[in-house]
């Protein structure tokens, strides 16, 4: 294991040199391998695309998510949109609706009150204290286009306390397998932290969600049915590092990201399928900057409060589902009052894609 972390360290420094992590309050962008980048404009990814991924929080809080049709495929057609929420509170259970879109529509999703794009009751209803994953996956109405291009979208929460988090929301894109041959050259996520600005808690999120199957076919019903609530199934586990300032590598435990909480029926269970002693949908940095929620830390124990995390997968869970399961990670900082900022996990490329095969 600790080979494993030398090599991602010597790959993480070589990501450094060629990549810069811009300074910023929440951390740094994303180099994309299999998962993919937050959506910055719709021409940054290409066909393919498998869905919007955001997360949500009533946890006396607020959350607003943004979707928009660009139609950059120009199918000139309206777009049909899946909306799928799975909440952690309750055992990670699935509630969904469709909506509609026609081209150059904005919508935005009020998760304390889900109103249609046009203006209609969704028929979900999320209970106060409701927090976890949202995908929205599309096709246009008439199928024609499986997954057009052009779909966007950003996520705000805002804390009673005054602070707020946004970021874009994260997309998938189905390139190229994941070749289980080379299961070693699994890419590592890394982000940078400080306590500038008063920076005092931090909120480390984890979407962890299966693609069991593909439409069977293009029509209007193709959607890609995403999966967070198999636990069984839908989880990564990770070995955490942290590093100072000085590039001095502190060693921490492995983790386990999951759409559970510690009061999860089989938690105890995807513990031993894991192999490590701890699994939640979202943690603290360390003791310097804890969980906001008070829920678990990535390096209990260890208090420096400035340098990088680094997230190296332990396990690749396959389950017999076509791929293995797909993550994508937030990471928020916030000063417990009137400042707080979001960002995505940054992919370190571990590997050349050639053909269909991932080299190093």
């Amino acid at each position: 294991m600790k080979n494993k972390t030398i090599f991602f360290t010597l790959i993480l420094a070589l990501a450094i040199c060629l990549f810069p992590v811009k300074s910023v309050f929440a951390g740094p962008g994303t180099v994309t391998w299999l998962t993919v980048p937050e959506t910055d404009n719709s021409a940054s990814f290409g066909p393919g695309a498998l869905g919007l991924f955001y997360v949500f929080d009533l946890r006396d809080r607020e959350t607003f998510l943004q979707f928009t049709y660009q139609d950059d495929f120009e199918s000139g057609l309206p777009l049909r949109a899946h909306v799928q929420i799975f909440d952690v509170s309750n055992n990670c259970n699935e509630n969904n609706f469709f909506d509609v879109y026609t081209i150059n529509d904005t919508h935005s999703y009020n998760l304390r009150n889900i109103i249609t794009n046009d203006g209609s009751p969704s028929g979900v209803a999320l209970s106060d204290g409701a927090y976890g994953i949202v995908v929205i996956s599309y096709t246009t109405v008439d199928g024609q286009f499986s997954r057009p291009l052009g779909a966007i979208g950003n996520l705000r929460i805002f804390d009673n306390n005054g602070y707020e988090y946004r970021t874009n929301a994260q997309q998938s894109l189905f390139t190229v397998p994941f070749p289980p041959q080379f299961g070693e050259l699994n890419p590592a996520y890394t982000f940078n932290f400080n306590i500038d600005n008063g920076v005092t808690l931090s909120d480390v999120i984890g979407v962890t969600v299966n693609l069991p199957e593909f439409p069977e076919s293009e029509g209007p019903s193709s959607f890609f049915e995403w999966d967070a609530s198999n636990t069984l199934s839908a989880y990564n586990a990770f070995d955490i590092d942290i590093f100072d300032n000085n590039e001095v590598p502190f060693s921490c435990r492995d983790i386990t990201f999951a759409c559970v909480n510690q009061d999860h029926p089989l938690l105890e269970e995807l513990l031993a399928e894991s192999g490590t002693s701890v699994a939640s949908f979202e943690y603290g940095i360390n003791n310097a900057i804890p969980h906001s929620k008070g829920g678990e830390l990535l390096c209990p124990g260890n208090t420096i409060s400035e340098g990088f995390v680094t997230l190296n997968p332990e396990v690749i869970n396959l389950e017999g589902d076509l791929l293995p399961p797909h993550f994508f990670g937030f990471v928020g900082l916030n000063n417990g009052n009137g400042r707080g900022s979001m960002d995505s996990l940054w992919v370190i490329n571990t590997c050349i894609l050639i053909g269909d095969g991932c080299f190093p």
